[in-house]
């Protein structure tokens, strides 16, 4: 995703879109081969912990070996935290303060608040993981059989994965409150209402593992199923008409509003198509990861995460370009009064030299 995002903003530079005006970041902010310099370093650091994990767990030294990702672990959030002048301090306390300000919705939401917690929501299934790998490390359970115990203390069965896989929905729903206070525009609560969506979504499925069988079969598998359908068609309209604001599909989609068509794509309209379709299809897909129960076969859980991946990286494109649209015409509506009074001015001053 880091390195995904540093192709982000090369093509949002390429593209002489303002993503630090968009972002409101100061003069010391990454660039892109900044982020490519920090993804070298995790691209590095993590498969190296991961390597010496495994050399020390197959020749029997499991003290050792329990003690690399808890290091990896503590190393990250040491450097996340640090205060001192290195690693790029001040983009780290601007993440850190962004993410505070999503935990904590009690001011006024930005783009970088919205934004960011939208991200989140795609790392929705990492979070459930880091938990699961925090749990087992105070535990002592790291390089032990309890690693494959599904009904061990850190199980797949425990209350905490769904808790912690709706975490990032609620943050945004409270974000989408926070602005109805502020702004009393109801489009903010129709977003609300698609974030909530996804909590019956994640308990509905959790429930598996806390019902009968038949009880399962019969009533909680079809209201999940339900859930899982109105949430990814509603996630994936609000994704085209609204975060993206493609109304240029106006004759596909029925869209009442007028709006500028995307400057970096323009004239490529298979992107638009793919784009749409891919994201639909994800959209779906991406519901697998957020029910528990199908979640037993790693390899697919795998390429859909990767997936979920490549669909945030497209969404950024549109995301961000929409925000710079609106920005644009913005600007341009408060040029254009200025302009109609010097227009009247200079007419007035040859009237007068003509008089004269």
């Amino acid at each position: 995703m880091v390195w995904l995002w540093g192709v982000n903003l090369w093509v949002f530079s390429q593209s002489n879109i303002g993503y630090a005006k968009i972002f409101d970041l100061d003069q010391n902010h990454l660039t892109h081969k900044e982020i490519w310099k920090c993804s070298t370093w995790m691209t590095i650091t993590v498969p190296t912990s991961m390597t010496a994990y495994l050399y020390f767990y197959s020749n029997g030294n499991v003290s050792l070996a329990a003690l690399q990702p808890v290091s990896l672990y503590i190393a990250v959030a040491m450097v996340l935290i640090s205060p001192f002048d290195i690693f790029y301090l001040s983009s780290r306390y601007f993440l850190l303060r962004t993410l505070w300000r999503i935990a904590l919705p009690l001011q006024a939401i930005s783009f970088p608040d919205f934004f960011l917690a939208d991200i989140l929501t795609s790392m929705a299934k990492v979070f459930s993981d880091l938990e699961r790998s925090v749990c087992r490390m105070v535990h002592r359970q790291v390089a032990t059989i309890a690693w494959l115990e599904a009904d061990s203390v850190c199980g797949s069965h425990s209350i905490a994965i769904p808790l912690v896989l709706v975490f990032p929905y609620l943050c945004r729903l409270f974000q989408c409150l926070r602005q109805f206070k502020d702004t009393k525009e109801k489009t903010t609560l129709f977003n609300a209402l698609k974030y909530s969506t996804a909590v019956p979504v994640i308990f509905l499925s959790a429930l598996k593992y806390h019902v009968f069988p038949d009880r399962w079969t019969n009533f909680y598998s079809p209201l999940w199923l339900l859930s899982s359908v109105v949430n990814s068609l509603y996630s994936f309209y609000w994704d085209i008409a609204r975060d993206w604001d493609l109304s240029g599909f106006s004759r596909i989609f029925k869209f009442s509003r007028s709006s500028m068509l995307s400057n970096m794509f323009y004239g490529r309209k298979w992107v638009y198509f793919w784009v749409i379709g891919s994201n639909l299809v994800l959209r779906c897909t991406w519901t697998y990861k957020l029910s528990s129960h199908l979640r037993h076969n790693y390899l697919t859980v795998f390429t859909i995460t990767a997936l979920e991946i490549l669909r945030r990286f497209q969404w950024i494109f549109f995301r961000v370009e929409n925000e710079w649209n609106k920005i644009s015409r913005s600007s341009l509506d408060q040029l254009l009064p200025m302009t109609g009074i010097q227009a009247e001015e200079e007419m007035l001053i040859e009237t007068n030299n003509h008089i004269v």
